[in-house]
């Protein structure tokens, strides 16, 4: 076995931010219906989100598994450095999509900075493809459809059952409900999304020749990948649970409630079976889902519309990243260099761009905020397909508060 060497290192201190930022670009996957709903104040919402993120981390290792040996060909002649370009394409992709309040996937920008690096680096027959299509691609098509069926059909149950009560009594009970299907989803996320960072950690081990190549995750691994995705967690996606919370639907507490457990079930069931899903994606299908499930309830097809291109831009473009990122990462240390420099030089410029009109805990459920929101990852992705003739933010009826009202028709 080869030493820890530096580029193993700086490949692991890399997957440890990706998994930072997967952390805060995902915290609304578990919290945003909660928070919108009043039924949790943000912070407090976001410090349980990350100590339950942490807890799944030691939950399972199946997705971590079908990330460092099921995907990429260990014996195919990958190096380090080219996980490190993979990892790089799907952080870019994730802070560009956080900038814009996008609610994409960080798990397909992993999937397509790792793919796009390793095929410019050594090839497309160092890609297992049955495993991607079967295990990534079909579930990230068939899982959001799934659970956005099972949030209709339980949230017109919820109501059907509760059509006859006190509507105070059962408003309570549905905020509290929603607090405890949110922890469900915080810890089924730390389960699926922490185990993915995991894995690509255990991959650069194994093609570093630090581990066997058909070792599991080390302890230190594992509890690493959990802290990070726990403090990414509790820095809080507020840009991202604004448009999850407000800008798809306007959630009602049993609306979450069904949304939320939905969710949770899709994504544990997941991570049983080793698929590695968008928790994103998932989340994202149970709320459109909810928001047909109540009577009077609409889907804001605008801000769906730039979700879905979002999704379908992300694996291609994490891996046009990763791909130009790898082919200068194997000239040498030098080129490892120029990738490092460039990938902090981007980072940072784009952290500058969230500072002009910052979003947090204090103003994420400000609707006049809503309205002002800029988005320049729409203008690229409309730039690339621009929305149908005619296609307007769709509001919903039964909300006659004229602020968000406006914010709607903006989002």
């Amino acid at each position: 076995m080869e030493h820890f060497t530096l580029l193993i290192g700086i490949v692991i201190v890399t997957a440890l931010v990706f998994d930072f930022t997967n952390g805060f670009h995902d915290t609304a996957n578990a919290m945003a219906t909660t928070i919108s709903t009043g039924a949790m104040k943000p912070k407090p919402a976001v410090a349980m989100s990350a100590v339950l993120n942490l807890v799944g981390a030691f939950l399972s290792v199946e997705v971590a598994t079908t990330i460092s040996k099921g995907i990429i060909d260990e014996a195919s002649g990958i190096r380090p450095e080219v996980i490190f370009a993979g990892l790089v394409g799907a952080i870019l992709w994730n802070l560009l999509t956080w900038l814009g309040g996008i609610p994409s996937s960080s798990s397909m920008a992993l999937i397509g900075g790792l793919v796009g690096a390793t095929v410019a680096a050594v090839g497309i027959g160092a890609i297992h493809l049955d495993a991607l299509i079967g295990k990534i691609i079909l579930p990230a098509f068939a899982a959001p459809v799934v659970a956005g069926l099972a949030a209709l059909f339980a949230t017109k149950l919820t109501y059907r059952l509760a059509r006859k009560a006190d509507t105070e009594r059962t408003g309570n009970g549905y905020r509290a409900g929603q607090i405890t299907s949110a922890a469900l989803v915080s810890l089924a996320h730390g389960t699926n999304d922490a185990q993915k960072t995991m894995g690509v950690m255990t991959l650069a081990l194994i093609t570093g020749g630090v581990i066997a190549p058909d070792a599991d995750p080390p302890l230190w691994v594992i509890a690493s990948a959990g802290l990070a995705i726990a403090l990414g967690t509790y820095l809080g996606g507020w840009r991202i649970i604004r448009t999850m919370g407000r800008g798809l639907t306007d959630i009602h507490p049993p609306q979450g409630f069904a949304a939320q457990t939905s969710s949770a079930v899709t994504i544990l069931a997941s991570s049983h079976l080793g698929f590695s899903l968008s928790t994103t994606q998932v989340c994202s299908g149970s709320v459109m889902g909810s928001g047909y499930g109540r009577k009077g309830g609409v889907v804001r097809w605008n801000t769906a519309y730039r979700m879905f291109a979002a999704w379908g831009l992300t694996i291609p473009a994490a891996g046009l990243v990763a791909a130009v990122a790898a082919l200068l990462a194997q000239q040498g240390d030098w080129g490892v260099t120029v990738v490092a420099v460039l990938f902090v030089a981007a980072s940072a410029a784009i952290w500058a761009a969230s500072r002009r009109q910052v979003v947090d805990h204090t103003n994420v459920n400000d609707p006049d905020e809503d309205a002002g929101q800029a988005d320049v990852v729409t203008d690229a992705v409309h730039s690339v397909s621009p929305p149908p003739a005619g296609a307007v933010a769709a509001t919903d009826p039964a909300d006659d508060d004229p602020a968000r009202q406006r914010a709607a028709s903006t989002v």
